[in-house]
C-alpha cells in the first residue's frame, strides 16, 4: 500500500505532493515502482496535528481521488469523517482506512451503506494530539486485540460482513517504542482474530528511536520492518518507499521466507 499525503505538516513527506497534479504524479509513480493500492489522506495525524473541516479536508482530496480511481489499482481513502468518506467512495474510492476505527457518529452507517467497499480499524490511544504524551498499558497486545475485536463487533453488528474488514494495531499511534515493539514480537497473537493485518511501519519514530537515523534516513530501517511484519503474518504493509519494499518482498519471497 503506497502513501500519498496531501497535506502540507505529515511527519514525513509533508508538503511535497500539495497539488492535485503532484500527487497523481506521485500515485502513477508509485504503482510503476510495484505498489498494489494507493491510500491517499488529506488530513495529518502526527502528534499535534490540527484539525481541518470536512470542506478542507475534501478541497485538498478531490481532485487526485477523482484521478487516482482511474489508474486501475484499489484506492483507499485515509480520513476519520463520515461526510469526507461518503464523498470519497461515491466518487469510486475502493477503501476507507480510519485511525479512529470509524467511532465517528454515522462512520459506520456511511460503511454499511457502501456494501463492497473494504474497511481498516486501527487502534489508537487518544487523538493525535495527545496521543504520544504518556502511552501507558497494563499488556498492549491484549488491550489492541480488545479494543478492534470490540470495533469489529460493531460493523458486523451493523451488516458489515467481516470479510471486507482488515486490522491494524496502529504502530506509533498512542505508543512507546517498547509497544510497537512487542506488537510486531507478538503479531501473531493478533491473527487469532481472523481478518488480514494491515501494518504501518514506515519511518515512524520508533524506526529512529532504535537506529538512531532521522526520519528521510529510515528507508533500509522500514523495508526491514516491513518484511518482519509480513513474515510474522501481515497481509498489507503501508509504506512511503513502495520501490525498495517491493523489490526486498520480491527477494523474500524467491527465498521462500514468507507465503
Amino acid at each position: 500500500m503506497g502513501i500519498v499525503n496531501v497535506t502540507p505538516d505529515s511527519f514525513s513527506d509533508g508538503g511535497q505532493f500539495l497539488s492535485a497534479r503532484e500527487a497523481l504524479a506521485q500515485c502513477e509513480r508509485l504503482i510503476r515502482e510495484g505498489a498494489d493500492m494507493l491510500d491517499i489522506g488529506g488530513e495529518s495525524s502526527r502528534p499535534g496535528a490540527p484539525t481541518l473541516t470536512v470542506d478542507e479536508e475534501w478541497q485538498r482530496l478531490e481532485g487526485v481521488l477523482t484521478s487516482a480511481v482511474s489508474l486501475g489499482v484499489p484506492v483507499s481513502v485515509d480520513t476519520c469523517k463520515p461526510a469526507v468518506m461518503r464523498r470519497a467512495l461515491d466518487l469510486g474510492v475502493d477503501i476507507i482506512n480510519d485511525i479512529r476505527a470509524l467511532e465517528a457518529p454515522g462512520a459506520v452507517d456511511v460503511v454499511a451503506a457502501h456494501g463492497q467497499c473494504g474497511v481498516c480499524l486501527m487502534h489508537m490511544q487518544g487523538d493525535p494530539a495527545t496521543m504520544q504524551s504518556n502511552p501507558r498499558y497494563p499488556d498492549v497486545v491484549a488491550e489492541v486485540r480488545y479494543y478492534l475485536s470490540a470495533r469489529m463487533a460493531v460493523l458486523c453488528d451493523a451488516g458489515v460482513s467481516d470479510a471486507r474488514i482488515t486490522l491494524d494495531p496502529g504502530v506509533g499511534f498512542g505508543k512507546t517504542p517498547a509497544h510497537n515493539i512487542e506488537l510486531l514480537q507478538r503479531q501473531a497473537e493478533l491473527l487469532d482474530m481472523g481478518r488480514p493485518l494491515l501494518l504501518g511501519w514506515s519511518r515512524k519514530s520508533t524506526l529512529g528511536h532504535i537506529t538512531g537515523k532521522p526520519v528521510e534516513d529510515r528507508m533500509v530501517a522500514s523495508v526491514a520492518a516491513a518484511l518482519a511484519a509480513v513474515t510474522r503474518g501481515a497481509r498489507v504493509v503501508r509504506v512511503h518507499d513502495v520501490g525498495a519494499t517491493a523489490d526486498a518482498l520480491k527477494i523474500w519471497h524467491a527465498a521462500n521466507l514468507c507465503n
